[in-house]
Parts: C-alpha cells; structure tokens; sequence
C-alpha cells in the first residue's frame, strides 16, 4: 500500500489547513459554508447525468441502487450523505483523518451506511478497485499534481462508468473572485486556500482525462446569484466548472 503521507497526489499542507477546521464540515454557516450553498448544483449535475448515462430513472426513490460510487477528497461527507440516500454504495476517501471522523458520526446520527477511508488514491490503484462513479469534486486543485491525479482517478473508473469533477479555471476572471474576492473580499474561505498555478483549464482536463482512457461527455460552469444567495448551473466556465467524463466499454 502507498503510504499516503507520502503519496504524490496528496499536498500534506493542503491536508493540514483543511484539518485545522474540519469540526465545522457540518455547520451552514461555518468555514463550510460556500459548499453547503454549492452542493445542490453539484448534486443535481451528478444526478442527472449520471441518471441518462446508466439509464435510471431519476424520479425513483433510490434510482442507482446497485452501482458503487467513490467520493475522492470527500471531507466531512457533504456529496457521500445525499448520494447513500439516492441508493449508491459510496466509498469515502480523503487524507485528513479528522474530516473523517466528523464524517463518520454525522452519517452514524443519520443511519446511513457509507465506507469511509483514511486513503489515497494510490492505496486504491494499488489494489486494483474500479467504481461504476467517481467523484473528484473541489479537490483537483488541492492536489500535488493535478496531472498525475486525473491520471489515477481514471484508472478507478470500471469501463462503462462515470467520473464527475469539479474545478475552477486559470483565468483573470477566477483570480479576481476566487482568490481576491472569496478569500480576502468577501472572506467566504480562509486565506490560502486556493493556489492559482493549480488551476486547470477544461482544455487540460480534458487532456488528462483522455490520457486516463475517459471521453469528454458534458461541462457546465458553476454561477453564483447574490439575491437569492445560491448557486446554480450556466454556460459561463470562466470560474467554477464541473465536468462529465465516461470511460467506454
């Protein structure tokens, strides 16, 4: 097993800053505040086009009963509760042992069964896991080597599955509100949170993916309404994106 301390795809002061206020993963209006409000969209991409491409039917209870999903960088569980409730056998991986045990209990008060795992994703390229989803939602941009990231979260896609991402693009426009305006303006996210060499261009995560075996499916940026005070999905990618990707047959 990879050591994950020493794992190239873990940036440890990335992991400690996080660790430092993951007692507040749960708390709306805590660090974790810009997640909560983001979470619906991000739930609502997944779903979707998740739904079209294993053809289920999105109106069901628990439509992806079955299919096992892995949530990489899941942190304090805010994408893993809602995608158990929506019938997915979910995996949790992140480095920081912490956010995990908030995961852990919050899940444990709720009656849901999730796999929580102190790992990275070497330990499970190691053992040769594959996951019909794979979800690498704010954490590309945490990462040591976005490359080699991408690179191995594709290799724990199984053929005929999905990867879902998110990211924020290297543009003047994400500097000017992700870093200026969310860290020091606005003070949404601590200072330091985010590093801008370590943005990614769809173009380049597209590129990565490709390399990993997985095709492109869909992008939509991620656009935030002041007067309702949420976040919703549009056509603009110059800040926050997701992207779709499937791995074929």
């Amino acid at each position: 097993m990879v050591n994950r301390r020493d794992s190239a795809s873990v940036d440890r002061s990335e992991v400690e800053r996080f660790a430092a206020i993951a007692p507040q993963w749960w708390d709306e209006e805590g660090a974790f505040k810009p997640l909560h409000r983001l979470n619906p969209a991000r739930l609502a991409f997944a779903r979707d086009r998740l739904a079209n491409h294993f053809q289920r039917d999105r109106k069901a209870r628990r439509p992806f009963s079955g299919l096992r999903l892995l949530d990489i960088g899941c942190g304090g569980g805010l994408m893993c509760e809602p995608l158990t409730r929506l019938g997915f056998a979910v995996t949790g991986i992140d480095a920081d042992e912490t956010a995990l045990g908030v995961a852990r209990d919050h899940a444990r008060q709720h009656r849901l069964a999730i796999d929580y795992r102190v790992a990275s994703i070497e330990d499970l390229v190691a053992k040769a896991l594959q996951f019909d989803v794979v979800l690498a939602l704010e954490v590309v941009e945490h990462t040591a080597d976005p490359t080699h990231f991408m690179a191995l979260a594709g290799r724990l896609v199984r053929p005929g599955g999905a990867l879902v991402a998110s990211t924020l693009n290297r543009t003047p426009q994400a500097f000017l509100l992700a870093i200026l305006g969310a860290e020091y303006l606005l003070r949404w996210v601590p200072r330091g949170t985010h590093q801008f060499r370590k943005f990614r261009r769809p173009s380049e995560l597209a590129q990565d993916l490709r390399k990993a075996g997985l095709a492109l499916g869909d992008l939509a940026g991620l656009r935030y309404d002041p007067w309702r005070a949420q976040w919703g999905l549009g056509r603009d990618l110059g800040v926050n994106y997701l992207l779709f990707a499937t791995k074929p047959q």
